[in-house]
């Protein structure tokens, strides 16, 4: 039994009931009255009857209240007690529950050992095995009774490889005859006849052997995994699905089918022209803008990446950060194209924050330039190149005359090409126009694959969907030494003289 409801009063407490009961007595209404009566006597004996009585009862109160917190007092050393008890009851059973775990965990740890111990010993009489039945293969390969030679234990213990199922369905289908030349384009981007071409060339580079564990990829569908993850820039997770193969497996034949573009078709569709295809670039230049040898029109363009681990702040690209309200980091591709939209050289992975012309002096162009391969010609740039002695570019002064307006609308038909060049890139190839999950060194690898593919549809006439089409939103910085040659800065005079004056300027300035 446990009383907490009442206080136990201490020795202070009690004379102050004591004198407070007395008090009452003295003031109790009916003795007043029988003071009134004048029965003096009778209330003197009613008085100390009544004293009696409160004394009585209150010592029957004490008695109760010190009986009270004896038990009180009884209860709280029996709680204590049970509550010892209690809690060694409670630290025995952890002690015992901490043994049991000790000594289970002792058994799974020999349990572990024994398994491992059995395991290497199994692994090595497979390889034995394995080793042994392999050799028995050879032997028999070379004799006319080979199935009568071959031990049956040693082909029943030959290794087996776990592989997942996946589906191949999407894929089976697409590489049908039966399937629509439509769907095909739409897919990969190019007809089935060019699909087909890129196979065959790259067969000698991407091609694998069969093993005795499982069949080769085949070269189409290593070639259809790369350009399917190119052209729509689906992550490794989605094309594994479609093409029934790992992720892992998917990201190498990318980057594998990549390099070998790079190897194989890159010295064959992406060169500088030789002598007499320059003269028919010039001459068709000519044709377009009335300007006279012109070999190419070139545009910087940025690509967007994930920010890297290192030299952050290289790659941070501040137009595009303030134009989208949101933090962009790129790298850049710039290349020259000729009058077919084709391009004839690229310069590939200068970090975002450097300007056009800062990306041109670090170019082979710029050092191909330096030697005097480019000697009278020029190239055609925007107004973020600097005018010099084969870079031709717009008048970027205000108040223009009307020679300049000429010179200026002749130029922008012929930077239009290059642009419009590098609009179809990013819309065939969408895996440009977001950031991939590739690496920033496998990135260039990549880019120059799509530029590569890009000419090689360029060239047999691979028309685009119209939905495809990407509108470039790359900033033109006016470089701060804009005229790098006095002697180029009279030619481009001379040329915009020669438009306007031989009618051959047109009058959109006007």
């Amino acid at each position: 039994m446990k009383v907490t409801s009442i206080p136990l009063p201490i020795q202070d407490d009690l004379s102050y009931f004591y004198s407070l009961f007395q008090n009452l007595t003295e003031m109790n209404p009916n003795n007043k009255r029988r003071r009134k009566d004048g029965d003096e006597s009778n209330n003197n004996n009613n008085e100390e009857e009544e004293i009696k009585k409160g004394k009585k009862s209150l010592k029957e109160i004490l008695t109760s209240l010190l009986l009270l917190e004896e038990q009180e007092r009884a209860d709280k050393i029996e709680w204590a007690k049970a509550s010892q008890i209690e809690k060694q009851i409670c630290e025995a059973n952890h002690k015992k529950k901490t043994q049991a775990m000790l000594d289970y965990y002792s058994h799974f740890q020999d349990s572990y050992s024994e398994m491992e111990e059995s395991d290497a010993h199994s692994r090595t009489k497979r390889s034995r095995l394995s080793a042994a039945a392999a050799a028995a293969v050879a032997v028999a390969s070379s004799n006319s009774k080979s199935d009568a030679s071959i031990p049956s234990s040693a082909t029943s213990h030959q290794r087996r490889l776990w592989v997942k199922d996946r589906s191949r369905a999407w894929w089976d289908q697409c590489n049908h005859p039966d399937f629509p030349e439509s769907e095909f384009k739409r897919a990969f981007r190019m007809s089935r006849a060019t699909f087909d071409s890129i196979c065959d060339e790259l067969n000698s580079v991407v091609a694998k052997e069969d093993t005795m564990l499982r069949p080769a990829i085949p070269v189409s569908q290593r070639v259809a995994v790369c350009i399917w993850r190119l052209a729509t820039g689906e992550p490794l997770r989605l094309v594994s699905k479609r093409f029934g193969l790992g992720i892992s497996t998917c990201h190498k034949l990318v980057l594998e089918v990549c390099s070998a573009i790079k190897t194989v078709l890159m010295p064959k569709y992406l060169q500088w022209p030789d002598d007499e295809s320059l003269k028919k670039i010039k001459d068709d230049y000519e044709s377009i803008s009335g300007i006279p040898n012109v070999v190419g029109s070139m545009y910087t363009s940025h690509i967007p990446i994930i920010a890297p681990k290192i030299s952050v702040a290289a790659y941070f690209n501040k137009r595009h950060t303030e134009r989208n309200q949101k933090t962009s980091y790129s790298i850049t591709v710039q290349g020259v194209v000729d009058q077919k939209g084709v391009f004839t050289d690229v310069c590939i992975g200068w970090p975002g924050s450097l300007s056009d012309d800062k990306v041109l002096e670090k170019s082979a162009l710029y050092q191909r330039a330096i030697g005097g391969l480019l000697e009278g010609v020029w190239i055609v740039g925007s107004s973020g190149y600097p005018l010099m002695d084969w870079v031709l570019v717009p008048y970027t002064h205000q108040h223009l005359t009307w020679t300049q307006h000429a010179f200026n609308e002749k130029i922008g038909e012929i930077q239009r090409i290059s642009k419009d060049a590098f609009s179809r890139l990013k819309g065939r190839w969408s895996c440009l126009q977001k950031r991939t999950e590739v690496k920033l060194q496998e990135l260039p690898v990549i880019l120059g694959a799509c530029c590569v593919l890009h000419n090689i549809c360029e060239m047999r006439n691979e028309e685009m969907d119209p939905e495809l089409n990407f509108e470039l939103n790359d900033d033109e910085v006016v470089p701060e030494n804009c005229i790098r040659s006095m002697t180029s800065m009279v030619a481009r005079d001379s040329i915009a003289h020669n438009l306007l004056h031989h009618g051959l300027a047109g009058t959109a300035f006007l």
